[in-house]
């Protein structure tokens, strides 16, 4: 019966979407800065020639939303243990993978008056599914099955309230952090790409998203944004992601025993640059329902983690140049490995027991060439993308009186080189293909692979 009235409201988004599409004039996101800020100020000022409710009320919606769909072929080993036995896996065949790394479907409105909401949910990996099926070899048995990995995720719902032509706008419930270049720009029709560049997705939530309150407004080529929102949380730090998992809760609710800060300020009374500067501090220890209350040994420790990112887009005619450096510390990261080697170990246990980076870094450059540049709409660039990371730098102890670093993990450090081509023939719609290639510590075994992709990211209604 569930799967019954499943099947009806899958059936009825999807008629939904197609009628949007039919119906609506798209409209290229690339210009606004959606979804993290979704301006309704337009709707305001916008004058409806018809006088019925019901048109008025139309007139206030937002519809829009984006996705990817993927191949990549990797010419290297996906097994796990290819960093510590690299000689065994040095001829590995490789891999392919198709996935659909993210469907997004946005809903906006404007009350009046000015108020307004927004909300965006969000499809990874072609989201979940799970069938009940009769087992044949089983005498008959009902089981239930995971038919497909993936996540149905609640990315955006909130509630704003707008003063003096958007100047100022406060905003309370799930929200985007808008912290370094990924998390402020993560239309697919935004990078080069055919995934989402590896640097600050590898070691920061991307997207990442909490439930707080944001202060933001455009004042002439200034935009600022201030965020109050849960802090970040230690015993889900690890040696591959540093805080990437950090901002997830396997729980119903997220844990807020301490609050944190972010702002991001964008300048661009150049015409054509960005220039941005974000960032976010918070102490992330005994940010969990498992805490260390009585333990002298741990009494100090606030895990203090301060981020910091500047990143910046030029664009002309026939040229796209974008790049970011981002940088990150972890107080106290040697007693937080040690306190996170002891937390509860069994299968439901969410926690990844691993030693954790005192910091981390990435530095990424890029350049497109469009090769069509006397088209007005149609585009095909040509890209070439330099990024550094490292997502585990050690922490250190004193033994002896000496300063004694933890294990030191040289796998982390990457070098990443990726060139191909973006073809767009109308202006929300991108079709892609790239050659990659990681290179790690002269231990390791090199890891090139080839993708490509189509995407779209489009209001479908304003």
């Amino acid at each position: 019966m569930k799967n019954y009235y499943l099947k009806r409201i899958v059936l009825l988004v999807i008629t939904l979407f197609v009628i949007s599409i039919v119906n609506a004039e798209p409209y290229p996101v690339a210009q606004k800065n959606w979804p993290d800020t979704i301006d309704l100020s337009a709707h305001r000022a916008k004058k409806n020639t018809d006088d019925s409710v019901v048109n008025k009320r139309a007139g206030r919606l937002t519809f829009g939303g984006y996705g990817e769909a993927t191949y990549k072929y990797s010419f290297y080993s996906d097994n796990a243990f290819r960093y510590s036995f690299a000689d065994r896996y040095a001829n590995s065949k490789g891999f392919g993978q198709v996935d659909i790394p993210h469907v997004v479907l946005m809903l906006g409105y404007d009350f009046g008056k000015g108020w307004s909401m927004g909300t965006e949910i969000e499809f990874e990996h072609g989201g979940t599914e799970v069938a009940v099926e009769i087992e044949s070899e089983e005498t008959g048995e009902y089981e239930q099955e995971i038919e497909r990995g993936g996540e149905v995720a609640l990315e955006q719902f909130w509630l704003q309230k707008s003063f003096l032509d958007n100047k100022l706008n406060i905003r309370l419930g799930h929200i985007v952090v808008p912290v370094g270049a990924t998390n402020s720009h993560h239309l697919p029709t935004e990078f080069f790409n055919v995934f989402r560049p590896e640097g600050e997705n590898t070691i920061i939530p991307c997207t990442w998203h909490e439930t707080g309150i944001s202060v933001w407004g455009q004042v002439g080529g200034w935009r600022y944004e201030f965020q109050l929102l849960p802090a970040l949380n230690s015993t889900m730090f690890n040696v591959q992601g540093w805080a990437h998992d950090a901002s997830a809760s396997p729980y119903e609710f997220r844990v807020a025993n301490k609050i944190a800060g972010a702002f991001r300020v964008d300048n661009t009374s150049v015409n054509g640059l960005r220039l941005s500067l974000s960032g976010y501090v918070g102490n992330t220890f005994n940010n969990d329902i498992v805490t260390e209350e009585n333990s002298t040994t741990y009494k100090d420790v606030k895990g203090t983690v301060v981020y910091g990112s500047f990143d910046f887009q030029y664009k002309h005619k026939w040229l796209v140049l974008r790049g970011n450096y981002d940088y990150g510390y972890l107080g106290d990261a040697a007693l937080i490995s040690r306190y996170n080697n002891y937390l509860p170990n069994s299968s439901s246990a969410p926690y990844p027991h691993t030693l954790v980076g005192r910091s981390v870094m990435d530095g990424a450059f890029e350049a497109g060439f469009n090769l069509l540049p006397e088209r007005k709409e149609r585009k095909l660039y040509l890209f070439a993308r330099y990024e550094y990371y490292d997502s585990y730098n050690p922490a250190y102890v004193i033994s002896n009186g000496e300063r004694v670093p933890l294990s030191d993990f040289k796998w982390t450090e990457r070098h990443v080189f990726s060139a191909g081509l973006n073809y767009y023939p109308i202006p929300y719609i991108a079709i892609k293909g790239e050659f990659g290639y990681r290179m790690l510590a002269r231990q390791y075994n090199s890891e090139p692979w080839v993708a490509v992709g189509i995407c779209y990211s489009a209001f479908f209604k304003r």
